[in-house]
């Protein structure tokens, strides 16, 4: 079964964290960038201090690579206490579904160990209770990566911007032992081969609930 991204007319992407997003779909989005730049695309960030906030700012930009149907959402929830402010974040969600009607919706996956990346994946399910939710996965620590059931093959060169990106524009990541070209390219090869993707590359995401057109 095939799913056309590229025909969406506007796609809203969820991160926790400025990276989540670029970790956990960031080959889709620069596919889906190349495919149809007219595409709308809103790209949130939850959780921002001010030295992360710079390289949210930059990593958008780098990554929507000028085409103009494209903002993004920042706010200052702090790190690791979502759980605590999802009344907050709940209502900041809502407010940001009055102005944004998205096809497609990326966010984190629900079971994921994070607080904070649970707690925004709830949320979005909470508020976008219609949307095709597309669930991205983020490898940590934690071992918490399961088995997803849809897959966005990714040509060679985009698997490689995806991680070089990364690499460039989130400077005060790489302290953390796993964030490192070799496992960005590490997971990405494994969903490529579970995907049997040509290029050998693939994200993969979790799709819990899909409307069929009969």
């Amino acid at each position: 079964m095939y799913f056309d991204l590229a025909a969406a007319r506007s796609v809203l992407c969820f991160g926790a964290h400025p990276d989540d997003i670029e970790i956990g779909c960031g080959g889709t989005i620069l596919g889906l960038m190349k495919r149809n730049p007219s595409v709308r695309l809103d790209w949130v960030v939850m959780g921002c201090n001010a030295t992360r906030e710079v390289e949210a700012r930059d990593a958008f930009h780098a990554w929507i690579n000028g085409h103009d149907n494209c903002r993004i959402h920042l706010f200052d929830y702090e790190d690791t206490l979502f759980p605590s402010r999802v009344v907050e974040i709940k209502q900041t969600m809502h407010k940001l579904a009055e102005t944004i009607q998205p096809e497609v919706i990326f966010t984190h996956r629900r079971e994921d160990l994070h607080q904070d990346h649970r707690t925004l994946s709830e949320v979005t399910w909470n508020t976008f209770r219609q949307n095709l939710i597309l669930e991205y996965e983020i490898p940590k620590y934690e071992g918490d990566l399961g088995n997803p059931n849809v897959f966005a093959p990714l040509a060679s060169e985009m698997a490689m911007k995806k991680i070089d990106l990364l690499m460039t524009h989130f400077p005060s990541q790489h302290q953390k032992p796993w964030y490192c070209k070799g496992a960005f390219e590490a997971i990405l090869r494994i969903r490529g081969l579970e995907s049997k993707a040509s290029s050998g590359f693939a994200e993969a995401f979790h799709g819990r609930k899909i409307w069929l057109s009969t």
